[in-house]
């Protein structure tokens, strides 16, 4: 398997359903909310060739402009380039796209974490609530 590099994409299409709007005037549109999260999952599919089955990767860092309305219906299109990669720190350039215009761009940091120690401190967590 080669290894992780500036350069690796993940890209996601979507299309605009009802769940991924909100309300503006009279238009249904493609909600903030959820072209982070187009962004994270494209994110993650451009990671997941490189992880062990026992990694997955965290977000820790998004910073985001959402430039452009995308209607209900309309396809969106999520690009996720490394440009960045520092141990187990990623970082991506996203470009996010519609039919029409760019909707959205900016940048992202992952973090390539171990599962069962990630559990581990969840349960620690956990078990301090009580």
């Amino acid at each position: 398997m080669t290894e992780l590099a500036p350069g690796t994409e993940g890209v996601l299409e979507r299309t605009v359903e009802a769940q991924h709007t909100t309300r503006r005037g009279d238009y249904d549109i493609f909600s903030t909310p959820n072209l982070v999260l187009l962004l994270e999952e494209a994110a993650i599919e451009a990671l997941a060739p490189y992880l062990r089955e026992d990694q997955a990767s965290v977000g820790t860092k998004v910073e985001v402009a959402h430039t452009a309305a995308t209607l209900l219906g309309q396809t969106v299109t999520a690009t996720a380039t490394v440009t960045e990669v520092d141990r187990r720190r990623v970082v991506f350039s996203i470009n996010v796209v519609d039919d029409v215009e760019e909707i959205g761009s900016g940048t992202h940091e992952r973090f390539i974490i171990d599962v069962p120690g990630f559990e581990d401190r969840l349960a620690q967590k956990t078990s301090q609530l009580g």
